[in-house]
């Protein structure tokens, strides 16, 4: 980074010279896909990536600011899911020729919102089921697949992605909750790169608790 620069959410390709990583933010097209300021994705059309995503099923994809998604990642919406309450799974409904209404959501495995925290890192390939809910500070290992939602500050891994373990213990995690530093203003995380970077956890620990009591 140039000295004196200043950070531009509007920027879609934040690192000089390299066309092969975007802000997602500029780029979003679709109106049911929210992503906040500073996430990044591994690649170049990030929506590409959201897949079944259909207009009649109206869920959204909500992202949080400053998550790392990696490339190959994909996120399925519930436009994937087949009604299963009948004799046949087969969707009459998409296709011309056949006299199917298009089921009501209660006929339907519809899981709501996928819902991605802030501070959040998904690895390669990993897929993000329907309807998912990942927490703050969340890391999801590569080539995973996420069908269930992932509590703040948890790492989880595998097909079925099941939990590894905390990032840290839980008092860490409430006083991280409670600073939510990716809502501060650039000037503001500029001051708190230190800390947020800090191997030190007891010293990270000590002085996030005194930010809190001001």
């Amino acid at each position: 980074m140039e000295a004196h620069s200043f950070p531009n959410p509007a920027t879609v390709f934040p690192i000089k010279d390299y066309k092969q990583l975007i802000y997602v933010k500029p780029t979003i097209r679709n109106p049911n896909i929210i992503v906040g300021e500073y996430t990044y994705f591994s690649g170049t059309d990030f929506e590409k990536r959201v897949t079944h995503h259909y207009e009649f099923c109206g869920d959204r994809l909500i992202i949080g600011k400053f998550c790392q998604i990696a490339s190959g990642v994909n996120f399925i919406m519930n436009g994937a899911n087949h009604q299963m309450n009948a004799v046949s799974t087969f969707p009459f409904y998409i296709f011309e020729g056949w006299q199917q209404p298009v089921p009501p959501k209660e006929q339907m495995p519809y899981k709501g919102d996928t819902v991605v925290g802030n501070d959040v890192w998904i690895g390669q390939q990993a897929m993000i089921l329907p309807g998912v809910h990942i927490g703050d500070g969340a890391i999801v290992g590569l080539n995973s697949v996420v069908g269930s939602h992932v509590p703040p500050y948890t790492i989880v891994a595998g097909n079925p992605a099941k939990i590894i373990r905390k990032r840290f213990d839980d008092e860490m995690i409430q006083l991280l909750l409670q600073l939510q530093w990716w809502n501060k203003t650039i000037e503001e995380i500029q001051a708190l790169i230190p800390i947020l970077t800090c191997g030190d956890l007891e010293k990270v620990r000590k002085e996030i608790t005194e930010l809190l009591k001001k």
